[in-house]
C-alpha cells in the first residue's frame, strides 16, 4: 500500500543545531498517528514540514507519493487541514467566516455548498447554529478550539495536522474535545498527525504512537505495543509515567482510558 505520507532520510538543523537526523516515517491512508517526545525534540517540525512550512535541508517528503517539492504549496497548505493550540482564529471574522475561509477560496461560485458546509461542521464539533454570527472574543477556549478544528476540516481534507490542539484548554473540555475528534475520525477515515506531550492523550487517540527524542525515533508502534514492548529506555519511562498514574500494574494497563482510535 503507498503511504499517504512519507519522509525519506530528512535532516533538519538551523545552524549548527540539528534537529531531525537521517528522519524516515511512513504513514499509511486513515492513520492517526500520535506524536510525542521530549520538548525541542522535532514533533512540531516534522509537522510543519509535511504541509511546506518548513523545508528539509536533506531528504524529501511525499504527500500520496509525490514530493512535496513539486506541487503548488498554495494548493497543497488547501488541501491539508492545519489546527493549533489556540485555535488562532481571525479575530475579525465571525465564526461562520473563519470556517468558510478556506472553502471560500475554493469554492468562489458555490455560496450555498460553503454554508452547508459551515453547518455540517460546525454540527459535528458541537457548536450550535446560533453561534455563527459570534466573534472569537465572544467565545470560550473550548469553542474557539471547536472552530479551529471545524476550519481545518471545512474543505474536507485528506490529512489533518494538529499540534497540541487542546494544551490550552481545561481537562472536562480537552476530554470532550478528544471524543469528538474521535468521532470525527471514524466518520471521515481522515489521516491524522497529531502533536502532544501528554502520554495517555497519545495511547488514547493514535492507532499508531510516534516517540521522538533528540530528534530521532524512538519508537513507532501501535498503543499496545509501546505498553508491553517499549522499544528504548525513553519510551520505558513513558510508559512508567503512565502507569503511574493509572495506578495500575502493568498486566493491567489496558485497563485505563485509552485506545479510542488505536482499539481500531
Amino acid at each position: 500500500m503507498q503511504a499517504m505520507i512519507e519522509f525519506r532520510h530528512v535532516k533538519k538543523a538551523y545552524g549548527d543545531k540539528v534537529i531531525l537526523k537521517d528522519f524516515n516515517l511512513s504513514v499509511e491512508k486513515g492513520e492517526f498517528v500520535t506524536i510525542i517526545g521530549s520538548s525541542g525534540c522535532g514533533k512540531t517540525t516534522v509537522l510543519k514540514m509535511v504541509n511546506g512550512l518548513l523545508e528539509p535541508a536533506e531528504g524529501d517528503i511525499l504527500v500520496e507519493g509525490e514530493s512535496i517539492r513539486e506541487k503548488d504549496q498554495t494548493q497543497l497548505r488547501r488541501n491539508i487541514g492545519y489546527a493549533i493550540q489556540g485555535s488562532v482564529l481571525f479575530p475579525h471574522m465571525t465564526v461562520e467566516q473563519n470556517i468558510a475561509y478556506v472553502p471560500n477560496l475554493l469554492n468562489k461560485r458555490d455560496k450555498k455548498k460553503t454554508r452547508d458546509a459551515v453547518s455540517k461542521w460546525m454540527r459535528i464539533v458541537g457548536l450550535d447554529e446560533e453561534m455563527r454570527e459570534r466573534y472569537p472574543a465572544e467565545l470560550s477556549g473550548g469553542q474557539q478550539q471547536r472552530v479551529g478544528i471545524a476550519r481545518a476540516l471545512a474543505a474536507s481534507p485528506e490529512i489533518l495536522l494538529m499540534d497540541e490542539p487542546f494544551g490550552a484548554v481545561d481537562e472536562i473540555t480537552r476530554g470532550q474535545l478528544q471524543t469528538e475528534l474521535h468521532q470525527i475520525y471514524e466518520k471521515t477515515g481522515i489521516t491524522v498527525m497529531f502533536v502532544t506531550h501528554d502520554i495517555s492523550e497519545a495511547l488514547k487517540l493514535g492507532t499508531k504512537v510516534l516517540v521522538m527524542d533528540q530528534g530521532e525515533i524512538q519508537q513507532y508502534a501501535p498503543p499496545k505495543e509501546l505498553l508491553h514492548h517499549p522499544a528504548t529506555e525513553f519510551v520505558g519511562r513513558l510508559v512508567e509515567q503512565e502507569r503511574r498514574m493509572c495506578h495500575l500494574p502493568d498486566d493491567r494497563l489496558e485497563e485505563c482510558e485509552y485506545s479510542g482510535a488505536g482499539a481500531k
